[in-house]
């Protein structure tokens, strides 16, 4: 099998798109070793670290006419490569379909507030268009949740659309040589974004900080679209950090806080549990079904208020979620989603004849 993916997300620093695509293109090659897979994209990205020899990376467009990449550019790309197989790893597939094609349906965000991404109008009317002329061959969702949303929603038929989980890298680890921080600390990881409900959280936090001397830390790129946090005793904004700091990060927290309003799937829970974090979320449908009861969950600003105060009053009551989120990480990989994955295009090769 060749295929190709869209490597577009790697123009991205970080985030969850860019964590999807750079993971899953190296499980899939490493556990495919006979495959051929190409990261393809309009734009100039670096390939993965990580690469193994069977995964190779193709971009750029030429001549005008190639410009029009999901119409023409993409194409011929794929004639080049000899590629049989596309995989859209964000929400598109070439407009003309004389291949088989994987679209991964990361969440239905975009459909649902348009203030949660406001540059992303062009998802918004050209990804339901695809779907509703057939231009995808199958489906990728990343929980269950999403998946019976995108059957409402788009109508798919659900033998097409598959429910493949994310995994966590194997470098997110406890961090036992970590030090100690000289201040407790909550941690926050994730774009900053509309979504993700941080002014939530840090309202929250202003409140445990008045009883308890607790710190927020907040981890990430900051999207054009999120108002800039003014500066206050207590609340660190660190941007975008390394994996490596993230680890040490996770690990020593009093919690990990993520009251995201709604997402897909929510890697930065998982990437935290398997790092033995204790993990408060929302009640969002995809978080509950990745945490899988691993995690405190908190439905109301008043419940937030409550699990960090009782945290900071004790963290060791947060030790039982901690062992919980490591049990719990263990079920997830990029191997099996990779392997899950491979599962579909096999799928979508023999829906395509």
């Amino acid at each position: 099998m060749r295929v190709a993916i869209d490597a577009t997300p790697l123009t991205l620093s970080s985030g969850g798109l860019r964590r999807y695509t750079e993971e899953l293109s190296v499980a899939l090659a490493q556990n495919f070793p006979q495959d051929d897979y190409f990261l393809v994209s309009d734009q100039a990205f670096g390939l993965p670290a990580r690469a193994p020899r069977n995964l190779r990376s193709s971009a750029g467009a030429g001549n005008a006419l190639e410009r029009r990449w999901w119409l023409w550019g993409l194409d011929r790309q794929m004639q080049s490569l000899e590629a049989g197989m596309f995989h859209g790893t964000d929400f598109a597939v070439p407009y003309v379909a004389r291949r088989p094609s994987v679209m991964t349906l990361h969440d239905l965000s975009p459909w649902m507030d348009a203030a949660w991404h406001a540059d992303s109008t062009r998802v918004r009317k050209r990804t339901p268009w695809l779907i509703r002329l057939g231009r995808a061959t199958m489906y990728v969702a990343p929980s269950e949740a999403v998946r019976k949303q995108a059957i409402e929603r788009f109508k798919i038929d659900p033998d097409r659309i598959r429910a493949v989980p994310h995994g966590a890298p194997v470098y997110f680890r406890p961090r036992a040589a970590a030090p100690a921080p000289s201040v407790p600390y909550f941690l926050f990881v994730g774009t900053l974004e509309p979504r993700k409900n941080v002014e939530g959280l840090v309202a929250a936090w202003r409140e445990v900080r008045r009883v308890h001397p607790v710190d927020l830390v907040l981890a990430g790129r900051r999207r054009a679209d999120f108002a800039q946090l003014s500066p206050e005793p207590g609340l660190q904004i660190i941007g975008e950090v390394s994996d490596e700091r993230l680890a040490e990060l996770f690990t020593g927290t009093v919690a990990f806080v993520y009251p995201s309003w709604y997402e897909g799937f929510g890697l930065p829970v998982l990437e935290a549990m398997q790092c033995g974090a204790c993990v408060i979320t929302s009640r969002d449908a995809a978080i509950t079904e990745v945490a899988g009861g691993a995690a405190l969950q908190a439905g109301s600003q008043d419940e937030l208020v409550r699990a960090m105060t009782d945290l900071a009053e004790d963290p060791k009551r947060g030790d039982p979620w901690r062992e919980r989120g490591l049990r719990r990480a263990v079920e997830f990989s990029w191997q099996r989603t990779a392997r899950l994955t491979h599962e579909v295009y096999e799928e979508a090769e023999r829906r395509f004849r």
